[in-house]
């Protein structure tokens, strides 16, 4: 789905349902080349508060000619039950034990429990935290509950099914994107565990704060000219969110294609064999 990279897809889309019970709903799943894509974490003008914020809670039209995607990040400072550290900054304190999608020097990103997956050093970028991993080394965290409005966030209306996003890793390092209505905090864990990631968390709950976008270039001309598809139709804001200054801080993917250096070795050559009859 959307902008080639260097001739190549770079991101795959699919949707699935999130249980068998609400089947007339359906949850985007995004899937994230960390060979060709580079995360770029971007501060809102209120969230997470104070510290770098060299873009000005926006893709700036003279980044956009490699802008692929975007996404939300996750709650409010003061509901995260974590911190934030941006550019060299702990723009609010990071916290041992806590669900952390951290952006490392070389443009690539990982999910993991802060303390014990990262420790802070000169290839951390950007930790941004948001309570506690929903899976950890493919198990589900015992703690959740399919009936819970406040453990893993609180909803509107105090409602079990809403809005919810996440993003996990999978063992080769890609990472899935899922955002979609109807879900229990639950019923986000079990998909994030269906497509076979080691480790997950909850991003943003509630409608008006689920978004992800695609971008392209109506005119190839004009790389900068893009124009923003949401990813799952019935997001609440379009394609332009994060083309202006917002209030909450956000993740965008760019083209980036980086691949591993071939490895060399020493072939031989293996001396004729002698042909045989099968025997019948």
């Amino acid at each position: 789905s959307g902008r080639l990279v260097d001739g190549q897809p770079a991101i795959y889309t699919t949707w699935v349902r999130p249980d068998s019970v609400r089947t007339s709903y359906y949850v985007t799943l995004m899937w994230m080349d960390p060979q060709l894509l580079k995360f770029v974490y971007v501060p809102g003008t209120r969230q997470p508060g104070g510290g770098p914020n060299p873009w000005g809670s926006m893709i700036p039209e003279d980044q956009r000619g490699g802008l692929v995607a975007a996404f939300n990040s996750g709650f409010q400072m003061v509901h995260s039950r974590g911190g934030a550290y941006v550019s060299g900054q702990e723009v609010v304190p990071l916290r041992n034990g806590a669900a952390t999608l951290v952006v490392k020097a070389d443009g690539s990103a990982d999910v993991g429990v802060w303390g014990r997956d990262f420790q802070m050093g000169p290839d951390i970028v950007t930790a941004r935290q948001n309570l506690e991993l929903l899976l950890d080394n493919y198990q589900l965290n015992p703690e959740l509950r399919e009936n819970d409005t406040s453990a893993f966030g609180a909803t509107v209306g105090n409602n079990v099914y809403v809005w919810r996003s996440g993003i996990c890793v999978l063992p080769d390092g890609g990472l899935i994107y899922a955002a979609g209505p109807a879900q229990s905090v639950l019923s986000l864990a079990k998909t994030l565990q269906s497509t076979g990631c080691v480790r997950g968390m909850q991003l943003d709950i509630n409608h008006d704060w689920t978004t992800g976008y695609l971008f392209s270039s109506p005119d190839p001309n004009v790389p900068t000219n893009v124009v923003g598809e949401k990813l799952h139709p019935q997001m609440s804001r379009d394609g332009t969110r994060y083309l202006s200054p917002g209030v909450v801080d956000f993740f965008a993917l760019f083209a980036d294609p980086t691949y591993p250096t071939p490895v060399t070795t020493t072939t031989t050559t293996a001396p004729p064999r002698t042909p045989t009859t099968k025997k019948r």
